[in-house]
């Protein structure tokens, strides 16, 4: 009697699970890989290639660094999600993504993401070069194990350096074009580590209770709004006069500087208007994500300027 109960709840277990179409199956892996992340790095990824190339690199060449690039990205962000699941059901902002819901299991996840790297790899290492993919290698390294696994959950100062995997999509695009690394591509990178700290931190401010409530030490949650505020000014300043290397590196034109020059102003600007609300104790969750939005534009504007600039103008030393 006990073996027939027994294999009587098998079925019934397996009927509890959802039962998804492909469809529903194919958009759960898609939104592991953070497909909103992979657009912000394409978004430097093709310029970088424009601009190291100084016009239109090979379309293959471009195909290939691109995919492989969106790959990689997307098998960290599928690493970060199998790894962070526990975390991710604790707040509002994640609670919808697929291993939250049991759309996918965890087993699922680890295997695609283990066998998009390795695509990813493949892709960048005969698509492009071995120096790309090593940069690819790298990058996932980064966001995974320094990031994810290191200093994620230890550490108010963990976008900060694990963000460094967000800068490698302008360092792959360069050694795909040139197969090696020069100081521009030093310098795009420094920039968007730079610009990583004001552009997350405005989000940390609006969901401060979610990561309390995970125990995430990200700077908006754990200090106070006018820390956060210095913090933002600072690193804006940086992050815009980092921008302005390009120039005496004698590779930056007139389009490219006069965007950095007023893209980055504006920045500034918003950056300083964050700083005084958050020092009146005046700061809203609205205005601290319109630096978040603000921090995007920004970063676009300024590729495309650097996309624009080798065919309007010259550099300028």
């Amino acid at each position: 009697m006990t073996e027939l109960t027994t294999h009587s709840r098998v079925p019934a277990d397996r009927d509890a699970r959802p039962r998804l179409g492909w469809r529903r199956k194919a958009a759960a892996y898609w939104s592991l890989t953070k497909p909103r992340v992979i657009e912000l790095l394409l978004v430097t990824t093709f310029p970088t290639m424009v601009f190291a190339e100084r016009g239109f690199p090979n379309f293959w060449l471009t195909i290939a660094t691109m995919l492989g690039g969106a790959m990689a990205a997307g098998s960290a962000g599928a690493f970060n999600c199998y790894i962070d699941r526990d975390m991710d059901k604790l707040m509002n902002r994640t609670k919808k993504r697929p291993l939250v819901t049991g759309e996918l299991t965890p087993r699922e996840a680890l295997v695609f993401a283990s066998l998009l790297g390795v695509a990813a790899l493949v892709v960048l290492w005969f698509g492009a070069n071995p120096l790309a993919a090593a940069l690819g290698a790298a990058a996932m390294f980064f966001y995974v194990v320094v990031y994810t696994l290191i200093l994620k959950r230890r550490t108010e100062q963990n976008i900060i350096w694990g963000g460094i995997a967000g800068c490698f999509p302008v360092v792959i695009a360069w050694a795909a074009v040139r197969e090696t690394l020069e100081w521009p591509a030093l310098v795009l990178f420094v920039i968007i580590f730079l610009w990583t700290p004001p552009h997350y931190w405005p989000l940390s401010m609006k969901y401060r209770t979610d990561y309390q409530t995970a125990s995430v030490p990200m700077l908006g949650a754990v200090a106070s709004a006018k820390t956060v505020g210095v913090q933002v000014v600072l690193y804006a300043w940086a992050t815009v006069m980092c921008s302005l290397l390009l120039v005496p590196l004698g590779w930056a034109g007139i389009t490219y500087t006069a965007v950095a020059l007023a893209a980055g102003g504006w920045f500034i600007w918003e950056c300083h208007v964050l700083y005084n609300k958050a020092q009146n104790e005046t700061l809203t969750d609205k205005k601290a994500m319109k630096v978040f939005h603000l921090s995007i534009l920004y970063l676009t504007l300024l590729f495309i300027g650097l996309f624009l600039d080798p065919f309007i103008g010259s550099p300028l030393l």
